[in-house]
C-alpha cells in the first residue's frame, strides 16, 4: 500500500506524516514545560524525509515489479530515529530544557509547514477527483 501512496502522492505523503510527528513532539515539549528533568526533543525533518524517501534496504525491495516504485521505509520508525535532544539556551535548576517561547514559535512554524504539505496532498486529491469524475 505504501508503494501506491508513494506513486500517487510522492514525497508529500511522507512529509505530511513526519510533520505530524514533529508537531506531536513539540506539543509534548510544551506540555512538559514544568516537568523536572524533562529534555526538549525535536526531529531532524530534512534527514528524516531523505531517509523516508530512499528505497528500502530489504533484499529484493528495490526490484520494480509491474511498474511499481521501490518499497519505502516505515515513516514512523524513521521519525523516531531522527529525534534529537535540543541544546538548552537557558537550562533550569531542575534539569528541564524546555524553553516555552522557543517551543511555541517552533510549533507555529511546524503547524504552517504541516498546512502547506496538506495543501499539496489536497491538490493532488482534487486533481484525481477531477480525473475520475470529470467535474470539480
Amino acid at each position: 500500500m505504501s508503494d501506491v501512496k508513494q506513486a500517487i502522492f510522492g514525497v508529500h505523503a511522507n512529509a505530511l506524516m513526519l510533520r505530524q510527528q514533529r508537531l506531536d513532539l513539540i506539543a509534548s515539549n510544551i506540555a512538559n514545560t514544568d516537568t523536572p528533568g524533562y529534555k526538549a526533543q525535536d526531529i531532524d525533518f530534512v534527514a528524516a524525509l531523505r531517509k523516508a524517501s530512499a528505497p528500502s534496504t530489504r533484499p529484493g525491495a528495490n526490484a520494480v515489479r509491474g511498474g511499481e516504485p521501490p518499497a519505502q521505509r516505515d515513516v514512523d520508525v524513521i521519525g523516531r530515529e531522527a529525534r534529537f535532544l535540543r541544546a538548552p539556551l537557558q537550562p533550569s535548576l531542575d534539569g528541564n530544557t524546555v524553553d516555552s517561547q522557543l517551543e511555541h514559535a517552533a510549533f507555529a512554524k511546524a503547524a504552517l509547514e504541516y498546512r502547506i504539505s496538506l495543501g499539496f496532498v489536497e491538490g493532488k486529491v482534487r486533481s484525481l477527483m477531477l480525473a475520475i469524475t470529470g467535474q470539480q
